[in-house]
């Protein structure tokens, strides 16, 4: 899939686990934002990853989100994702 493993993907792509807190809260947001977005298990994904211990410099930090416009957003807290999300949606 094209949008994977890359820093211009289609849509916003979210890297997380199951059982991350800071993941299932990302999603709710996302999720309350109605906005569409790809979520990868880097659980279950060796080259997702991977792509996020090289993005956060060694660090399997979760979740890591990719945008569009090639920003990222590692950890991010709710306030964060969500001014994140209000400038993405008026962009898109």
């Amino acid at each position: 899939m094209s949008d994977l493993y890359t820093y211009a993907p289609g849509q916003i792509v979210l890297y997380g686990t199951a059982a991350c807190g800071d993941c299932r809260r990302a999603r709710q947001v996302l999720n309350d934002n109605k906005i569409n977005y790809l979520d990868i298990d880097i659980d279950q994904d060796n080259m997702a990853a991977e792509f996020v211990i090289k993005h956060n410099r060694g660090y399997r930090s979760a979740p890591t989100i990719v945008f569009p416009d090639g920003s990222t957003l590692t950890e991010p807290d709710r306030a964060t994702l969500t001014e994140k999300i209000q400038t993405y949606k008026t962009t898109a």
